[in-house]
């Protein structure tokens, strides 16, 4: 037999698969509805500032439960242009007391509206790069619409009342900052 032949017999003898994974001593899952009341598990708000580069892997990690079945995430990241100019980076700026406060709010009404397990709300301050991550919102819960609406829920709030500023830097060696429309105290007339 050269070496490019395969046996059929000894093909198919690595390809078998068992049925079900042999159990191992110790291993046993418990019956299906046993006491599944008995496995607590705190819910948890998990806001951070921070001005490193946000990590997509770390924040779903931190809302991951045995208990929950979705975990949705919203990534919010740095575009290369805004009306026809190219955008380098922005610079986000927060008033910190203020914004943490807001954010527990938005976190709280999320627990009011849906039955969700763990929420985390990471948002980046200073200069961003282009594609980089500026916010991240990751939501867990038993089942998806759920976590789902939770995260769009999060995101248009967060975007409407928390005091986070945003400056656009261009090519151009010019920058701007943008007001943010979706916020309400935006259209305030002082």
């Amino acid at each position: 037999m050269s070496s490019l032949e395969i046996s059929s017999s000894s093909f198919s003898r690595e390809m078998k698969l068992p049925l079900s994974p042999p159990l191992v001593e110790g291993s046993a899952q418990q019956p299906l509805g046993e006491d599944l009341n008995e496995v607590e598990e705190k819910s948890k708000d998990i806001i951070k500032f921070t001005t490193e580069k946000l990590s997509i892997d770390e924040v779903s990690q931190l809302v991951i439960s045995p208990l929950c079945g979705a975990l949705s995430l919203f990534v919010g990241t740095t575009r290369n242009n805004f009306e026809g100019k190219k955008v380098i980076s922005l610079e986000y700026e927060a008033y910190l007391p203020m914004a943490e406060n807001e954010i527990r709010k938005i976190c709280s009404d999320i627990r009011q509206k849906w039955p969700v397990k763990h929420i985390a709300v990471f948002h980046r301050l200073g200069l961003v790069p282009v594609s980089e991550a500026s916010i991240i919102i990751a939501v867990s819960s038993a089942h998806r619409a759920s976590s789902l609406q939770a995260v769009s829920y999060a995101i248009d709030t967060l975007k409407a009342k928390v005091p986070i500023w945003k400056k656009e830097m261009y090519e151009e060696s010019s920058s701007s900052w943008k007001r943010n429309k979706e916020c309400f105290w935006a259209t305030v007339v002082f």
